[in-house]
């Protein structure tokens, strides 16, 4: 398998603890490889919002980008942003986010802006490999005890929060009908592999002893997350079986970064997509890790470690994503490792849909998939 430290496409070189990494930073692309379903866009997305050309540069002519997504994405454009690769860490944390897009859309067609509402929020922290970690808990109306989902938000390892993330939530904490804890982890690059799934792991287990305190039933816990949150998500479910900790009842990975391959056909498909492209996911891999050792380490790899023993999954893809492919493949090791799997991915999407729901239907219709699958581990 190829990595980011080797690719025959433009690189960056840069040397951290003596090591020297080689990422990639630019390319661009097409596939032959289409995607016979690549028009298939839901019923209910078509009907609501219809469809049109995609505008994005580095994939198939086949692909289409609902216009409910594409109008996200020009609002994205229009915010000022800056190529993520081309900053600081500081400066990244900075950008534009899609959920601003969201925002200014709803504010642009005289929509409140206020979020899903659920029973109630409350901010915390829990102990931490490195101090007191931040998170945030989301219990839905009721009286409970009810199942519980730790959550990790998505940001590449290095940017994005709770707030970034707070509308997937809220969403799947009502859908899944479970108190939802949203963790804080340590970012890169000022804290490198393995801080953020450290922290994840020790935010599992807190789940595990102290799930009763917040009204949550400790025999009903999974792990859910999106993007670098569906790694740790993945990793943690793993750390557990090997360390003889409870396992969680169920996982659920949203477009999650499972590999770092930067190859392979969704990655040149979707080179330049918006608003994950190639050149991002290699600068926030670069960030995360110190040395090829980090890079190829099955935590941050898991496509290389042993999926055996895991228990039932859901992921959910994106199509118009650098890891889509990621997503299938995981899919695909998973079944072969006698894991009970269901995927899907969803059409005209781009990375980041999945907490859209405000004013892009087929991200309902995604949540309404991973909460499915949550609730089955819960009952069974």
């Amino acid at each position: 398998m190829r990595s980011i430290l080797h690719t025959d496409s433009q690189i960056l070189r840069g040397t951290t603890a003596g090591v020297t990494l080689v990422l990639l930073t630019a390319a661009c692309g097409t596939s032959n490889n289409k995607r016979a379903d690549s028009t298939a866009l839901t019923a209910r997305d078509t009907a609501m919002t219809g469809v049109r050309p995609d505008s994005l540069a580095g994939r198939s002519n086949s692909t289409v980008v609902a216009s409910s997504q594409q109008a996200v994405l020009d609002a994205l454009g229009t915010l000022g942003g800056k190529p993520i690769e081309s900053l600081s860490a500081t400066e990244a944390r900075k950008q534009p986010s899609p959920t601003d897009a969201v925002h200014s859309i709803l504010t642009k067609e005289g929509k409140a802006v206020a979020p899903e509402a659920v029973g109630k929020v409350v901010n915390r922290t829990i102990p931490g490999p490195g101090g007191a970690l931040p998170v945030r808990i989301y219990t839905p109306a009721g009286t409970g005890p009810f199942p519980v989902i730790v959550y990790f938000h998505g940001g590449g390892f290095v940017i994005a929060t709770n707030d970034t993330y707070d509308a997937s939530a809220r969403a799947l904490a009502n859908a899944a009908g479970a108190v939802l804890i949203s963790v804080e982890y340590r970012k890169a690059p000022e804290h490198k592999f393995p801080a953020a799934h450290d922290d994840a792991y020790a935010a599992y287990l807190w789940a595990c002893m102290h799930a009763a305190s917040i009204n949550g039933d400790s025999t009903r816990i999974a792990l859910a997350g999106e993007s670098a949150g569906g790694n740790l998500a993945i990793a943690t479910a793993i750390m557990a079986r090997d360390k003889k900790a409870p396992a969680p009842v169920h996982i659920l990975a949203v477009y999650p970064i499972v590999g770092t391959d930067t190859t392979t056909a969704s990655y040149v498909r979707n080179a330049t997509a918006k608003p994950l492209s190639r050149a991002m996911m290699a600068w926030f891999l670069k960030q995360y890790v110190s040395t090829a050792a980090d890079a190829s380490d099955t935590r941050l790899n898991v496509v290389a470690a042993d999926l055996k023993g895991l228990p039932p999954v859901t992921i959910v893809s994106a199509e118009i994503d650098p890891l889509m492919s990621e997503g299938e493949q995981i899919t695909s090791l998973l079944k072969a490792a006698g894991v009970k799997v269901e995927q899907k991915t969803f059409t005209g999407m781009a990375h980041e849909f999945f907490g859209q729901g405000a004013v892009v239907p087929m991200a309902l219709d995604a949540v309404a998939f991973a909460a499915n699958g949550l609730k089955s581990g819960f009952t069974r």
